[in-house]
């Protein structure tokens, strides 16, 4: 089941600083691929700057995409994922149960109809002069859920309902969520999904809050309720409050830095990201450290989920600074063994502290400095685990299926060497 494609989306932005946006360019269908073109009048603009260089650069003519790529990567990281999909396929398709399985639009039809308060400084208009937001109706967070709901379960959503969660649409990742605003902040919403064998919504508050703890730059996270559910608000990094509205800032993914698409995910490697961070990223060191400090307590906290669209840089035309950390989910897992989504040396990806260890030059860490992070961070979590579980409220039937599951697995410390604190000398 398909949709009648569109030809062309004209492309959006907002420079550093402007409270509102400006036509950069158009997007436009050739054959299978999209591909893009700057508009003359950005061009011309003093202060334009790359989309995102080197893949965007600035120059007449349609840019030849990257080796692989059916689309730029930087115009695709404001595309929706798995979620915001599942929305617009059943509001626009009306498919329920098992058929939306068999559904897909165009990814025109992604850009232009998601919500425009997307991630990053992008947005996807049909028209070159005027720009119309697409937003969702005022809604409750209790109106929220309960659209999300509807669209795990495949049920159509009514009008009204549909439109409330139009403005989340342009999200990322696969879980339900939703936006809202408080007036002076903006969050991203998550719910529950009806297959958690566990509270996932308090996992993931527990491992943001733990990473603040262990001294990592991580969004703000608040826990709420509504229709008796608990739901994890994570605050925006990507908008600015001002006098005259938002600002929003540009962004990019590490899937986008790497020159890498969904299908080449696989290859996506915390090595070559440490090497242009090197080259690329304002105050190296520090960002390498920080990066390098993001993996160990990914492995940690039994966060897997870390694939290369869960990283992301701010870009400001010439350089590039990592973003507060985000997405950082505990995964359910049955045995010891797993393996982090992007690799971390060489071809391996184990969720091992040895395999960080002996990753550390490339993050310009000395073997004591990368163990002395270590230990920082098993040291934090064991002191803070009870209270961080207590202000999340976790039930002890959670608190038990967590703890030495996914927080400080067994696994995480196999051949470690000396000199790594092994938690199991702290039971």
């Amino acid at each position: 089941m398909t949709s009648e494609p569109y030809g062309e989306a004209y492309v959006w932005f907002w420079l550093p600083d402007a409270d509102a946006p400006v036509v950069a360019g158009l997007l436009m269908r050739r054959g299978e691929q999209l591909v893009f073109n700057y508009g003359r009048s950005y061009l011309v603009r003093p202060n334009a700057i790359p989309l995102f260089a080197p893949e965007l650069p600035l120059q007449t003519g349609v840019i030849p995409l990257l080796p692989g790529l059916n689309m730029p990567s930087c115009i695709r990281d404001a595309s929706p994922d798995a979620w915001g999909r599942r929305v617009l396929i059943n509001r626009k398709l009306g498919v329920k149960g098992s058929d939306a399985a068999n559904a897909e639009l165009d990814e025109l039809t992604y850009l232009l109809e998601s919500g425009s308060d997307r991630i990053g400084a992008l947005d996807f208009q049909t028209s070159a002069t005027q720009y119309v937001p697409r937003q969702g109706q005022s809604a409750t967070l209790e109106e929220l859920l309960t659209a999300a709901e509807k669209v795990e379960k495949g049920l159509p959503l009514k009008p009204d309902l549909a439109q409330a969660l139009q403005h989340g649409t342009s999200l990322g990742g696969a879980r339900p969520k939703a936006l809202i605003e408080d007036g002076e902040r903006k969050y991203i919403a998550k719910f529950s999904a009806s297959n958690d064998l566990h509270n996932v919504v308090k996992a993931e508050f527990v491992a943001m809050r733990l990473a603040v703890r262990v001294g990592l730059n991580v969004a703000p996270v608040r826990l709420t309720a509504a229709l008796g559910k608990d739901v994890l608000l994570i605050e925006r990094f990507d908008r600015i409050r001002q006098s005259t509205g938002w600002r929003r800032r540009a962004m990019v993914s590490a899937l986008t830095i790497l020159e890498l698409d969904e299908m080449m995910a696989a290859y996506a490697s915390y090595e070559r990201l440490a090497d242009i961070i090197r080259h690329r990223f304002a105050d190296a060191k520090a960002t390498a450290r920080e990066l390098f400090s993001r993996i160990v307590f990914n492995i940690l906290c039994g966060n897997t989920d870390d694939h290369a669209r869960n990283h992301a840089a701010f870009w400001d035309g010439d350089s590039l600074t990592l973003t507060p950390a985000y997405d950082i989910c505990p995964q359910a897992r049955t045995g010891q063994e797993a393996s982090q989504a992007m690799l971390i040396r060489d071809g391996d990806r184990r969720s091992q502290i040895a395999v960080c260890l002996s990753a550390a030059p490339n993050f310009l860490l000395s073997q004591d400095d990368a163990i002395a992070i270590v230990n920082h961070q098993v040291q934090v979590i064991l002191r803070e685990w009870d209270a961080v579980c207590t202000e999340a409220a976790l039930s002890p039937v959670d608190r038990a299926l967590l703890w030495r599951r996914q927080f400080l697995n067994p696994f995480a410390f196999y051949n470690a060497p000396a000199g790594v604190i092994d938690p199991a000398d702290n039971a």
